[in-house]
């Protein structure tokens, strides 16, 4: 306590030091991904708090400042947008439109990405960029499982892609706004495009990188269900029944498959109990046909969502039985072990229903695959059978000694019946937001509540759809900011870095404050370098008798220059988790790119602007 009572009364330079060593450790530990993110965030915090702990009460920062960051409008609005960008993916509500892009896209990955991200960086010139990401992440992760790619490839670049598009309008970014108004207010008018030419050169220029460079820099980053199910192609054994007025009725097949039955193959088609085999020519589908099919899993649990496919019947146990999923009906993976009640039974006889509570609807075994009912089919130790039903009896599984659930296979079906309420939702939240009739963290907190109202998602999605990574480290982050601020120590950075270049000519002076700008963005919220700096960009300018536009311009480029931290933008935010990026991911493959637009602005500036 005596030490602490001591620093109370250290000058504001020791605090100011202290934070430079606080954040740079904080940064270096972050980057050696030797301890849990959670961890790192919260001793940070916790050094900061007894940094301030015994400042007079108005002299410093308060604990209620340096804790505010949790409370953050950013970091809510980014937490809100998640969830809705779960519901979405919940839904399935963005199946078709990546799929029209994914055609666009054709066969490559590169070429896919680069039309998925070229599309996000158009959209965010004219939107503020981040409803663009939370739109573009559902679709991106879509088309990564239908091209069989890891989503990581593409998610960091899409939020890069999006802030290189941010530059170039005056709407492209809520930094944008900010810093031109606050030069509004010192007689520096900034219009809707004025710098859309130098902003086009420098985002065309880190587009190339981001397209074509960054995801040779992004490894594999999987969680486990992913490592097993992105590629994976086996195949399961299941039935689809033609009811009366199924879109199957009347179906002819063309050279032996069936357009109607995409991805899947169909192995035997039972009528009447009498087995027609292919190609099929000729054949007709009636009512009551039942389609024996070989389909990856994906395919069947789309087939479910859309209603192409039905589960199976009971047979005689439950006559009334319509084959329609109830609400979060989810589907799981099961290995039949030795010596289980089910083996050598069939699947009709089992009793698995009446037992478990799930319903089979897919079998997959290492041998021959049966041309039969799945009804009809034996089971055998070593199957693994696709079962699917509440999320409560999915669970029971795991104390059943006949089935071995596999935990990493449960994954909820997509109530594609709830995807136009998803889209309108969603759409009504991207237009409040980017019209700014309510500021972006409420129309998001709106959003979230009504995705789980309509149904959407439900509360315990929601809550596993909450990222405490991304609260913890934004929490700590702007307590740092808050230090940096307050000790003056940003201020510090640049009043340096410009008397270093005293004398020099203003292309340098230019291109030095830029760079400092660029750097302090990634440490310190961006928002806060654009109201910080605004006014000295407008004072460094007058001093050397300049125009201000290229250094109000400067700002604006630089303070969306947040690469190479999470932290840096909320749009890093948006991507790490469902990216499982790490905190060193960001700094290598970002730190190029922040170099790369200094370096452009940096020729740019002095010819656009005659410096």
């Amino acid at each position: 306590m005596a030490a602490l009572s001591h620093l109370a009364g250290m000058p504001d330079s020791f605090a100011m030091w202290a934070t430079f060593v606080l954040i740079a450790a904080t940064i270096t530990i972050y980057a050696l991904e030797r301890f849990p993110i959670e961890g790192v965030a919260l001793g940070s915090l916790c050094a900061f708090l007894l940094l301030f702990a015994h400042e007079q009460p108005g002299s410093g920062l308060s604990p209620g400042e340096l804790v505010a960051g949790f409370a953050n409008p950013a970091l809510i609005a980014v937490l809100a947008l998640i969830v809705m960008g779960q519901a979405l993916f919940n839904t399935d509500a963005l199946d078709a439109p990546s799929r029209w892009l994914a055609n666009i896209g054709g066969r490559g990955t590169t070429r896919t990405l680069a039309v998925l991200l070229i599309s996000a960086g158009i959209a965010s010139a004219l939107i503020n960029n981040t409803p663009v990401v939370v739109m573009f992440i559902p679709i991106l992760t879509t088309i990564a499982k239908q091209k069989g790619f890891v989503a990581a490839r593409g998610l960091m670049p899409l939020s890069f892609i999006a802030l290189l598009g941010g530059m170039t309008t005056l709407i492209g970014s809520s930094t944008n706004l900010l810093s031109a108004g606050i030069a509004a207010e010192a007689g520096v008018n900034i219009g809707m495009f004025d710098f859309a030419v130098p902003g086009a050169i420098v985002a065309g220029v880190g587009a190339i990188y981001v397209i074509f460079v960054l995801p040779r820099f992004l490894h594999k980053r999987e969680g486990l269900v992913e490592e097993i199910t992105v590629h994976d192609g086996r195949q399961f054994i299941s039935q689809i029944t033609v009811m009366p007025g199924h879109r199957l009725e009347g179906a002819r097949p063309a050279g032996g498959l069936f357009r109607e039955l995409k991805d899947m193959t169909v192995r035997v088609i039972l009528r009447n109990d009498t087995p027609i085999l292919p190609p099929f020519e000729n054949t007709e589908l009636r009512a009551g046909d039942a389609l024996i099919v070989a389909v990856t899993r994906r395919t069947l649990e789309r087939a479910l969502a859309t209603g192409s496919a039905q589960l199976p019947a009971a047979g005689d146990e439950e006559p009334e039985f319509d084959g329609r999923l109830e609400r979060d009906f989810t589907v799981a993976e099961a290995v039949i072990p030795p010596g289980s009640r089910y083996a050598a039974r069939t699947i009709n006889g089992s009793g698995i229903r009446a037992q478990e509570g799930v319903v089979v609807i897919g079998v997959q075994r290492k041998s021959h695959m049966q041309r039969t009912g799945l009804d009809k089919i034996r089971l055998e130790p070593g199957d693994t059978i696709l079962v699917g039903g509440g999320p409560e009896s999915v669970s029971r599984l795991r104390a059943s000694r006949d089935l071995l659930l596999l935990e990493w296979s449960a994954a909820t079906v997509p109530a594609r019946r709830n995807a136009p309420r998803a889209l309108a939702i969603f759409a009504v939240t991207v237009a409040i937001a980017s019209s700014e009739a309510l500021p972006v963290v409420v129309a998001a907190v709106l959003g979230a509540f009504a995705m789980v109202a309509a149904g959407c998602l439900n509360l315990r999605q929601a809550s596993r759809a909450f990222d405490s990574q991304i609260f913890m480290m934004v929490g700590a982050a702007l307590a740092g900011a808050s230090a940096l601020e307050h000790t003056g120590g940003a201020q510090f950075i640049a009043r340096s870095a410009l008397e270093a270049l005293s004398g020099q000519s203003p292309a340098v002076i230019l291109s030095a404050f830029f760079l400092v700008l660029a750097i302090l963005t990634n440490i310190i919220s961006n928002n806060a370098v654009a109201v910080l700096f605004t006014p000295v960009a407008i004072s460094l300018a007058q001093k050397l008798g300049l125009p201000p536009e290229p250094f109000v311009v400067a700002v604006i480029f630089a303070a969306s220059c947040s690469f190479a931290t999470p932290v840096g933008y909320q749009t890093n935010l948006l991507v790490m988790g469902p990216g499982h990026y790490r905190f060193r991911d960001f700094l290598l493959a970002g730190t190029p790119l922040v170099f790369l637009i200094w370096v452009t602005y940096s020729f740019v500036a002095p010819w656009y602007y005659s410096l």
